[in-house]
């Protein structure tokens, strides 16, 4: 096996590995032969000594933040501007946001039960466990040369061409809950509990094999006890595309969450000055420039 210890990694590099990871991030299909190929213990003792090595450059490198709660001073909120254009943040109104969400989700719920129960049938639907599709703001902080972490790391992007970030500050003391693995997330959907069985059914058991309960958090029920969630870089790696246990038989999915970001349950968060404008630039490092 490789010794890859003294190997130094660039964080640049590390940096595009990880957005062709986010990229190819597909919770609605199964798996392809390359997925299923790198999934074999084969393949996992093999990639071991590489992923021991980005771990360390994570821990000393200029990508130590893929391991740090919410960088609190240097979030944005980046507002896709073309195609399928993301609306300006909305302050003020979470609680509408959260319960709408809420009513919306469990809507669909119920349309899913006239689903077939087998979950190799032609459906799709749902596949994400994130408030998506809410009024409720998810930021990513800035990077010395990128104006959100979003911009470049976005699980089923629409090739955006062009952004706007807006710079947030959360209140003091704002209740942040940090998800830095699959037990932190387990935990989350075990504690607050919102059953997803129909509506995910179909397109989770395609990407796990899972045909039994599903769970993600509610989140109007979060919001009672956090203001926040996050989900460091580490916690999306180790987490994301997995079924996992999430109590009394049931399982559980981080699908469609960004590294990094953060979703704001209440009215904590506040936008502290004028946007800047980002344009998509294949030239650049992490294929994003300043206007």
């Amino acid at each position: 096996m490789a010794d890859l210890s003294g190997t130094p990694l660039d964080g640049g590099a590390l940096l595009a590995g990880l957005q062709a990871a986010v990229d190819f991030a597909w919770y609605w299909q199964e798996p392809d032969a390359e997925d299923r190929g790198f999934a074999s213990q084969a393949a996992r003792e093999a990639l071991r000594p590489v992923a021991e090595a980005v771990a360390a450059a994570a821990r000393a490198q200029d990508v130590r933040w893929w391991t740090t709660p919410v960088d609190r001073d240097r979030q944005r909120y980046a507002q896709f501007l073309d195609q399928h254009p993301l609306p300006e943040p909305a302050p003020g109104q979470a609680a509408e946001s959260v319960a709408a969400w809420l009513a919306d989700t469990l809507e669909d719920e119920r349309v899913a039960h006239g689903r077939p129960e087998d979950p190799a049938a032609p459906y799709s639907g749902r596949w994400w466990s994130t408030p998506a599709h809410s009024r409720l703001p998810v930021t990513t902080r800035a990077l010395p040369a990128l104006g959100a972490v979003r911009l470049a790391l976005a699980e089923d992007g629409l090739g955006w061409q062009s952004a706007r970030c807006w710079p947030a500050m959360p209140d003091n003391g704002a209740r942040v809950y940090e998800i830095h693995g699959p037990v932190q997330w387990a935990q989350l959907a075990d504690r607050y509990p919102l059953d997803v069985s129909k509506s995910r059914r179909h397109d989770w058991w395609r990407v796990t094999g899972w045909s039994g309960r599903w769970l993600i958090p509610d989140y109007a029920a979060v919001a009672a006890d956090w203001d926040a969630v996050h989900v460091t870089v580490a916690g999306y790696l180790t987490t994301a595309g997995i079924a996992i246990p999430a109590g009394d038989g049931a399982r559980t999915m981080l699908a469609g969450w960004d590294p990094d970001a953060t979703w704001w349950l209440n009215d904590v968060l506040s936008f502290t000055g004028p946007p800047e404008d980002w344009r998509r630039d294949d030239q650049a490092p992490l294929g994003w420039t300043r206007v």
